[in-house]
C-alpha cells in the first residue's frame, strides 16, 4: 500500500517535469511572422486530425463499452471493466494530443534557436520531446494510482474480501483490463497516423524530388504542410499513445503475475516501485544531453545516449534495494531487472548499427544506389531481413535469463513473473527514451521551416544534422518499442492463461503444438501481422495516389507556382490526407480486435494461446525487419544527401528516394503498429477470456 504512494508522487514528478519542460519551450522566440505562420497551419492541420480522429475512436469506444457493459450484467467481467477500458483509451489519447500539441508549437522555436546554434537547437527540441515521454509516463502512472486506490477502497470497504490473497487477486485482475482501451486508442493512433503522415510524404516526395526535382520541403510543394502535419500525428502522436500502452501493460501484467507466483502485494510493489524510481532517474538523465557546434553524427548520438545511459546506470543500482527491501528472499528479481535494461540498451544499440548512416550497412546501402533504385530495394529488404537475427537472440537471452534467475527452475509462476518483471525494467526509463524518440519528428518539421523561410545555409545544414540524428533516434525507439512489446507480450500470454484458470478452475488446457486447435491458432496467429501489414500498406499506397494526382494537379494548374510566383493550396492535401486516414484505419483495426474473439469463439482457449503465440513470434521479426530496412531507406537517403554518390539531384539520389519513399510505410505506419497489434490481441484475449470459455464451438 505505501509503495502506492510513492508511485503517486512518481507520477507528480513526471507531470511536473513535463510542465517545466513544456514552459521552457513556450518562452523560446517563434522566430520571424512567416516561420510563426507556417507553424500554425502545420498546428491547424495536426488539431483538425486528431479532432476527426477521436470523434470516430470514440464511436468505437461508445458501442465497445456497451459491449463490456452487457459481459458484465451477464456475469462474465467485472462491473469496473468497462470504465477501465474508458480510462485506459482517455490517457492513452491525451498523451499523444499533449505531445503532439508540444511538438507543433516547438518546430518554429527549434528552427530559430538553431540559428544560433547547434546546441541550443538540440536542447529546444529536446525539451519539447521530454514533454511527450514524461507526460506518457506521468499520466501511466496517475492511471495506475486511481485505479489501486479505487479497488482497494472497494474491496476492503464497500465489498471486503476474506483475505490479502482475493484482495491483491481482485484489484489486479481489474487493472489488468485498462490495457485493452490503451492499446485500441494506441492502435487507432498508430494506423491513423502512420497513413496520413507517409501518404503526405510519399506524395510530397514522388511528385516534388523525383518528377519536379524541386529541394525537399520546397514550399512550391503542395503536400509540404501535410507532410509536417503528418510527422506530429503520426511520429508523435502515434508513438505517445503506443508507449503508453507498452508501459501500464507491462507493469500491470506483471502485478498480475505477482499473484500468481505467490508474492503478494510485495511482488505487486516491485514493477510499481522501478517505474516510480525511472521517473527520477530519466529526469536527471536529461540534464545531461547537450552537445557543441560542428559536432558530427556520432558526437549528437553521444549526447542522446549519455542521457539514457546515465538513466539506465541509476535505475540498474536503484532497482537493486527495490528488490531487495520488499522481495528480500527472492534477490534473483533483481537480476531480471538487468537482464531487460541490458536488452533494451543492446536492442537500441544494434538498431543504431543498422539504420544510421555513421555505420557500414546503410553506408554499403547507399552505394547500391550507383546501380539504381532496383538494387537499393533488394538492399533494404536483405538489411531489414539479417537485422532480425540479433533481436530475436538478444530477447530470447533475455527471457531466459529472467525466468531461471527469478526461481523458473522451482516454480513456473515465479519465473513468468521474472520475465514480467524484465520488460518493467526495459521500460522503466521510459520519460528519456521517449523523449529522444519524439525529439525527431520536432527535428524534421524544423528543417522544413528553415527551407520554407529560405533561412540562410548554415541553419539547414544544422537542422538537417538534427533531422538525421532524428532518423536513428527514431528507428532506435521503434527497435525498443518493438522489442519491449515482444517480452511485455509473453507475461500477457501468460496473464491470459491464469485468467482463464481464474475463471474455471477445472479446465484442462492442452497447450502442445500437437493439439490441432493449438496448431490452427498457431497458423492464424503467424498469418495476422502479414494481414495486418497487407492492410495497412495497401493503405498508404491507396491514401498517397490521391496526393500525388493532386500536387500533379496544382502544378500543372495553379500559373507561376513553379517559378514561386503563387502558393499551394496546402489546405486540400492535408483534408485529403484526413479523410484517406480515417476510412483506411478502419478495416486493420477492425480486424486486430475482431481475430481473437471470432478464433477464441470457434477454437475455444488453447485455439487463442495458440493465436497469441504466433502472432507475436512472426509480429516482433516482421516489426523488427519493416522498421529496420525503412530507417536504412531513410539514411542512406540522408547519406547521399550529404554529398556521397554526386549528392542531391544525382541519379543516386533519385534511386535512394525511390527506396526512402518504399521504406516509409515500412518503418512509420505497418512496421510499429504491429507491436501494438501484438499486445492488443493479447488484451482483448484476457478481457473476452469469460466470453470464450463459456461460448466456444471446439
Amino acid at each position: 500500500m505505501e509503495t502506492m504512494y510513492l508511485v503517486g508522487l512518481g507520477s507528480i514528478a513526471a507531470l511536473a517535469f513535463a510542465g517545466i519542460m513544456f514552459t521552457r519551450v513556450r518562452r523560446e522566440s517563434p522566430g520571424s511572422e512567416e516561420m510563426k505562420r507556417i507553424s500554425d497551419a502545420v498546428s491547424r492541420g495536426a488539431g483538425a486530425y486528431l479532432k476527426r480522429q477521436y470523434r470516430g475512436v470514440g464511436i468505437f469506444f461508445a458501442v465497445v463499452f456497451v459491449i463490456l457493459l452487457c459481459m458484465a450484467f451477464a456475469g462474465l467481467l467485472s462491473f469496473f471493466t468497462p470504465f477501465a477500458f474508458l480510462t485506459g483509451g482517455f490517457f492513452s489519447g491525451l498523451s499523444g494530443f499533449i505531445g503532439m500539441r508540444t511538438a507543433t508549437m516547438a518546430n518554429c522555436r527549434t528552427a530559430n534557436a538553431a540559428s544560433q546554434s547547434l546546441n541550443r537547437g538540440l536542447r529546444v527540441a529536446f525539451s519539447a520531446g521530454s514533454v511527450m515521454g514524461f507526460t506518457v509516463v506521468g499520466l501511466g502512472l496517475l492511471d495506475l494510482t486511481f485505479w489501486y486506490f479505487l479497488l482497494h477502497f472497494w474491496y476492503t470497504n464497500i465489498q471486503p474480501v476474506a483475505t490479502e490473497a482475493e484482495l491483491i487477486g481482485n484489484i489486479t485482475a481489474n487493472m489488468l483490463t485498462f490495457g485493452m482501451g490503451a492499446s485500441s486508442m494506441a492502435l487507432f493512433a498508430r494506423v491513423g497516423g502512420g497513413i496520413f503522415t507517409k501518404a503526405a510524404d510519399v506524395g510530397a516526395d514522388l511528385v516534388g524530388k523525383v518528377e519536379a526535382g524541386i529541394p525537399e520541403d520546397d514550399p512550391r510543394n503542395p503536400a509540404v504542410i501535410a507532410d509536417n502535419v503528418g510527422d506530429n500525428v503520426g511520429d508523435v502522436a502515434g508513438m505517445g499513445a503506443d508507449l503508453y500502452e507498452s508501459y501500464v501493460g507491462s507493469i500491470v501484467s506483471t502485478s498480475a503475475l505477482a499473484v500468481a507466483a505467490g508474492f503478494g502485494m510485495h511482488g505487486i510493489g516491485v514493477p510499481m516501485l522501478l517505474a516510480a524510481m525511472g521517473v527520477l532517474c530519466s529526469i536527471f538523465g536529461t540534464f545531461f544531453v547537450k552537445t557543441k557546434e560542428g559536432a558530427s553524427q556520432r558526437n549528437l548520438l553521444t549526447a542522446l545516449r549519455t542521457g539514457t545511459y546515465i538513466s539506465a546506470i541509476l535505475i540498474a543500482v536503484l532497482s537493486f534495494f527495490a528488490v531487495r527491501i520488499l522481495l528480500p528472499e527472492n534477490i534473483g528479481v533483481y537480476f531480471a531487472v538487468l537482464s531487460g535494461l541490458v536488452a533494451g540498451v543492446a536492442i537500441g544499440a544494434l538498431t543504431e548499427y543498422y539504420t544510421s548512416d555513421s555505420y557500414k550497412p546503410t553506408q554499403r546501402l547507399s552505394a547500391a544506389s550507383e546501380t539504381g533504385s532496383a538494387t537499393v530495394i533488394i538492399g533494404g529488404l536483405s538489411l531489414g531481413m539479417l537485422s532480425t537475427v540479433a533481436p530475436v537472440v538478444i530477447v530470447g537471452v533475455s527471457v531466459l535469463l529472467s525466468y531461471f534467475v527469478s526461481g523458473g527452475a522451482q516454480d513456473f509462476n515465479m519465473g513468468l513473473y521474472g520475465v514480467g518483471v524484465s520488460a518493467v525494467g526495459m521500460l522503466s526509463t521510459l520519460g528519456i527514451t521517449l523523449a529522444t524518440d519524439a525529439y525527431g519528428p520536432i527535428a524534421d518539421n524544423a528543417g522544413g521551416i528553415a527551407e520554407m523561410t529560405h533561412m540562410p545555409a548554415e541553419v539547414r545544414q544544422r537542422t538537417d544534422a538534427l533531422d538525421s540524428l532524428g532518423n536513428t533516434t527514431a528507428a532506435t525507439g521503434k527497435g525498443f518499442a518493438i522489442g519491449s512489446a515482444a517480452i511485455t507480450a509473453l507475461a500477457l500470454i501468460a496473464s491470459y492463461i491464469d485468467k482463464v484458470h481464474q475463471i474455471d478452475p477445472n479446465l484442462q488446457m492442452d497447450l502442445s503444438i500437437t493439439n490441432p486447435t493449438v496448431l490452427i491458432g498457431l497458423f492464424v496467429g503467424g498469418m495476422l501481422p502479414f494481414l495486418f501489414a497487407a492492410l495497412t500498406m495497401d493503405a498508404v499506397g491507396k491514401a498517397a495516389q490521391s496526393i500525388v494526382v493532386e500536387v500533379r494537379r496544382q502544378f500543372r494548374e495553379i500559373t507561376g507556382l513553379m517559378e514561386g510566383k503563387a502558393e499551394p493550396d496546402y489546405a486540400s492535401c492535408v483534408d485529403m490526407c484526413t479523410k484517406s486516414a480515417q476510412k483506411l484505419m478502419m478495416a486493420p483495426a477492425l480486424i486486430a480486435v475482431a481475430t481473437p474473439i471470432i478464433v477464441g469463439l470457434i477454437l475455444g482457449v488453447t485455439g487463442v494461446a495458440g493465436l497469441l503465440a504466433g502472432t507475436t513470434v512472426t509480429g516482433f521479426v516482421l516489426a523488427v525487419m519493416m522498421a529496420n530496412a525503412g530507417g536504412a531507406w531513410d539514411n542512406a537517403k540522408k547519406y547521399i544527401e550529404s554529398g556521397a554518390h554526386g549528392g542531391k539531384g544525382s541519379d543516386c539520389h533519385k534511386a535512394a528516394v525511390v527506396g526512402d519513399t518504399v521504406g516509409d510505410p515500412f518503418k512509420d505506419t505497418s512496421g510499429p503498429s504491429i507491436n501494438i497489434l501484438i499486445k492488443l490481441t493479447s488484451m482483448v484475449s484476457i478481457v473476452f477470456a469469460g466470453l470464450i470459455v463459456a461460448v466456444h464451438l471446439l
